[in-house]
């Protein structure tokens, strides 16, 4: 990932934030997913930070869906 990266501490608290937020039934799947949600989302959010970021239109056009 690029972009503005959080510290180390940081990603540490938001992962026992996230394990303490998950019901008690939760799988290692659930847990996982929880995980891979949130880094696609800090993903997008630094693509968005660097200006790395499509228009829905732009897309469109360039697939000849326009």
């Amino acid at each position: 990932m690029t972009g503005a990266h959080p510290n180390k501490a940081s990603i540490k608290k938001a992962a026992t934030r996230l394990v303490r937020d998950l019901p008690e039934s939760a799988s290692w799947d659930d847990l996982m997913y929880e995980i891979l949600v949130r880094q696609k989302i800090e993903a997008g959010l630094a693509n968005i930070r660097d200006g790395r970021q499509h228009s829905h239109q732009t897309v469109r056009e360039e697939f000849g869906l326009a």
